[in-house]
């Protein structure tokens, strides 16, 4: 038998307890990074670059360390007490209530510029903060766990659920919900609401049962409650959410931005990047039609999406100027276009979809990405593909979180 250790055990001399660790920068997904005794790197949640900290070690790799904060011995100028009762309570929801919010802009900034330098080996494309948006009362859909009846989030360090009294970041319609409903036997619950419209929709999952009991929101609009068992068997509730004064349908299973403001914000860039050319959009990816319905007014819209709940809706909403096929757009036959926007889910275009998107031959491609490191392989793809990437707009959409969100201009040589 070998005496050699597995390939995945940390070495011998991981720290067996506290140690001491400067944290000098940020990290994908929110955690500090800093160098400890040994020479790794060391993660640790809930710093701010330029601190000094006490930590122990969670969990050790190979490579890295993943440390637990103890205590903060010198404390940047820029950390804040957490603004939520239900964060000191143990929610693990927001990771960035410790940061103050111009420090987050920045710090979402630098993640961008840091997976560009890294991941594409582009060093020196403007990377810039967009529109500032509030940072509290701001999020329409919300996921929480039930435990008897009662909605909650997950803990910071266990998977126990912290019954929700109030929430920071929750419209103030979601959190009523939130607080004030009960969920009878559910284990999940999917909370939407239109903040211009009034609108209130509520998802169980596995289904509804008798003993469900909801706050009154607004008694001309009384909440929809639909269960995921509905659902699957081909029932579609919608709600409507008001944008640039455009009425857009919203249906359970269909994805939304989560916040109008922040939609209006993201299709505003959209329309930046691609208002000086001229030609049919192609809004790849589409959703419920949100940018073909806000950046393709004046022209004809080709909408691609594989959900058939967001396909039915993004009919509806470009039914006067839009053409949608629901489809995967990976295998979806190309076709010219004179402009596109695609916003993709977590993991990027990939090489599939930036194949097809190229194939199209749009002069100008407004990217829209929810990571920083898919936006960086998918740039990395796009300019060897023969488009270059003039600049990065970075959105605070996820207030309080380390989510980033961008909108990066791509034009054909």
């Amino acid at each position: 038998m070998s005496s050699h250790a597995p390939a995945n055990s940390a070495p011998a001399d991981t720290p067996s307890g506290p140690f001491a660790l400067n944290v000098d920068r940020i990290a994908t997904g929110g955690s500090c990074l800093g160098t400890g005794p040994d020479g790794r790197t060391v993660f640790v949640p809930g710093a701010i670059p330029g601190e000094q900290l006490q930590v122990e070690v969670a969990k050790a790799h190979k490579r890295r360390l993943d440390a637990r904060l103890l205590h903060v011995v010198d404390a940047s100028p820029d950390r804040v007490e957490p603004p939520c009762r239900t964060h000191h309570d143990g929610c693990g929801g927001c990771d960035w209530l410790h940061i103050n919010e111009a420090r987050q802009s920045a710090l979402r900034v630098e993640v961008v510029q840091d997976c560009l330098r890294r991941l594409a080996k582009l060093a020196d494309v403007p990377v810039v903060a967009g529109a500032k948006l509030p940072a509290t009362s701001y999020r329409t859909t919300v996921r929480a766990a039930v435990v008897d009846g009662r909605a909650g989030f997950r803990s910071r360090h266990s998977h126990d659920v912290v019954a929700v009294d109030e929430c920071t970041i929750s419209h103030p319609l979601v959190e009523r919900l939130l607080a004030e409903g009960f969920f009878g036997d559910a284990d999940e619950v999917t909370i939407r609401v239109g903040d211009r419209t009034g609108e209130s929709m509520v998802v169980l999952s596995p289904k509804v049962d008798d003993a469900v009991v909801l706050p009154e929101l607004n008694p001309g609009s009384p909440t929809i409650v639909v269960g995921v068992d509905e659902l699957e068997q081909g029932k579609r509730p919608h709600l409507h959410e008001t944008l640039e004064g455009i009425r857009l349908q919203i249906s359970a299973g269909s994805f939304f931005q989560c916040r109008p403001d922040g939609a209006e914000a993201l299709a505003s860039a959209v329309s930046d990047v691609i208002a000086p050319f001229e030609g049919t959009l192609l809004d790849a990816y589409a959703g419920v039609g949100l940018f073909g319905a806000l950046c393709g007014l004046g022209r004809s819209v080709l909408a691609v999406e594989s959900n058939e709940s967001a396909a039915a809706d993004a009919r509806w909403n470009l039914r006067m100027h839009g053409t949608v096929f629901a489809e995967r757009f990976e295998t979806w036959k190309p076709q010219p276009v004179g402009v596109a926007v695609a916003d993709p889910a977590r993991v990027g275009l990939q090489a599939a979809g930036v194949r097809t998107l190229v194939a199209c031959e749009p002069a100008a491609i407004a990217l829209v990405s929810c990571d920083p490191a898919s936006l960086a392989r998918d740039a990395r793809l796009l300019t060897d593909a023969g488009y270059e990437l003039t600049k990065v707009t970075v959105f605070d959409l996820f207030g309080h979180t380390s989510h980033v969100e961008t909108v990066s201009s791509f034009l054909k040589h």
